[in-house]
């Protein structure tokens, strides 16, 4: 007895062919997929526990957001239109500086809630300061049933590129005790909760690490097989600080500490410059590009397109609540796409297949579990999305890939499945109560605020 087949969609498979199967099925057991095909073969082969029917739906891979700040969903809208440094030194460190692990649990479920909403099933957390409550976040992430790579901050100065005391007092931490505090979550959490969850080294921007502290994590990572993300040339200050300080490139400073290679993920890459280009395709690593968090903060236009061109492999991730305001990583490929057409008044650049691409097999490959997610293939893990493409925004269906990048939101996602299992049917998530953490984040976060005396609200007048 099979435990699920979908039938009759639009099976977009992201496989070496990349294939679309009209009227198409996927059939699971277990957490894998064990047949891809049409329908009207796959279906008298099985029987099934559940049939999902997915006439007029588009059925394919899990999208994988590769940069989130699962703490920073609580503080949505808390600093609209400040510039980067303003932002992090007056409201967004503040605010999070006051946090408790409920404060972050909390923050956690929302975030958790919404990427399932809008098709994501896999993420990479950026980095978490140990006040959040790692062991609080990690129970959050096995009860809602969700793949993440969750990486603790490491960090061993408060620099912010050539700002000595960027970050504030109450998100400061000692290198030694982040360290310590990593190992003890790989050994507690890294391939646990099913295989679920991964433990990750989340390290701070250069200014905040030294290079002997970036070679201690690279060791430890390479000893315990996990991966590192890093911010990287997100703004000019980034680049003009390596230069000045050591001589270097941002790529070149990274491979002067270690830390390269397949299992690194580089996140924004806005002023990289053309020569790291061979580095970073050399190393094998990955660059993740938030269009909306770049430019909302108005920190520039990472060259995705000429990277990609340069054999670098280039994820999306939707960054945080206060830099993008949502994680609606449908909404992020819509932006990815069309920002570079502008950019480069080319409107052949970035189709919209090479987006899909950024959003599924390059992200997927960027993580742990490369080689088991990012296409519906016989063998892989059974991470999958249902689009329902008969919303009147959505008709009439041409080009299903396109149709998805440039038309579609996250709201049109009906049905997420997660290792296997259905954590979502018809927009309703089976693992955790929506209406009841949408209650308590409206008076938590407003609570948030008050501590720090904070009115944030409209610029205009309200009566």
């Amino acid at each position: 007895m099979t435990d699920i087949v979908l039938t009759h969609g639009t099976v977009v498979t992201m496989n070496g062919r990349r294939e679309i199967l009209r009227d198409g099925a996927v059939v699971i057991e277990g957490n894998k997929i064990v047949s891809v095909g049409k329908t009207e073969k796959i279906k008298p082969k099985y029987m099934a526990d559940v049939e999902l029917d997915c006439t007029g739906k588009l059925v394919l891979p899990g999208l994988v957001d590769c940069h989130v700040h699962l703490a920073q969903a609580l503080i949505r809208g808390c600093a609209d239109d400040l510039s980067l440094v303003p932002w992090l030194r007056e409201r967004v460190h503040p605010m999070q500086g006051t946090y408790s692990p409920k404060d972050g649990e909390l923050s956690t479920k929302l975030c958790c809630l919404e990427m399932i909403k809008s098709g994501t099933t896999c993420f990479v957390e950026s980095g978490l300061h140990w006040r959040y409550g790692f062991n609080e976040i990690a129970r959050v992430v096995e009860e809602i049933g969700i793949r993440a790579a969750l990486s603790k901050k490491l960090m061993n100065l408060r620099g912010y590129a050539d700002v000595p005391d960027a970050i504030c007092e109450s998100m400061a931490e000692d290198g030694e005790t982040t360290l310590r505090q990593t190992l003890e979550m790989i050994k507690k959490w890294h391939g646990k909760a099913g295989n679920l969850i991964h433990v990750w080294f989340g390290a701070r921007t250069p200014g905040a690490c030294t290079v002997d502290f970036y070679r201690e994590m690279v060791e430890q990572a390479r000893k315990h097989q996990t991966g590192i993300t890093i911010h990287l040339g997100e703004v000019k200050q980034d680049i003009d600080y390596m230069r000045k300080e050591f001589k270097m490139t941002p790529m070149e400073f990274m491979r002067h500490c270690g830390v390269v290679g397949p299992h690194v993920i580089y996140v924004h890459g806005v002023w990289i410059p053309q020569e790291d280009f061979k580095i970073l395709s050399e190393t094998e690593g990955t660059i993740c590009h938030c269009p909306a968090s770049n430019l909302k903060l108005a920190s520039g236009f990472a060259p995705v397109p000429e990277m990609l061109h340069a054999g670098v492999n280039v994820a999306l991730g939707c960054d945080g609540g206060p830099s993008n305001n949502c994680y609606d990583m449908i909404r992020e490929m819509k932006l990815a796409a069309i920002v570079h057409k502008a950019r480069l008044l080319d409107p052949e650049v970035l189709p919209a297949e090479r987006v899909l691409e950024m959003a599924t097999v390059n992200g997927a490959r960027a993580t742990l579990w490369g080689k088991e997610l990012g296409s519906l293939e016989p063998g892989k893990l059974a991470d999958l999305i249902v689009v329902d493409q008969r919303n009147p925004h959505l008709v009439p269906v041409r080009n299903p890939v396109s149709n998805l990048v440039y038309a579609a939101n996250g709201s049109d996602v009906d049905t997420v499945i997660i290792d296997g299992k259905i954590v979502m049917q018809g927009r309703e998530v089976k693992t955790i109560d929506e209406a009841k953490i949408v209650e308590r984040v409206q008076e938590t976060g407003l609570e948030v605020d008050k501590r720090l005396g904070l009115e944030i609200g409209p610029n205009w007048p309200v009566k």
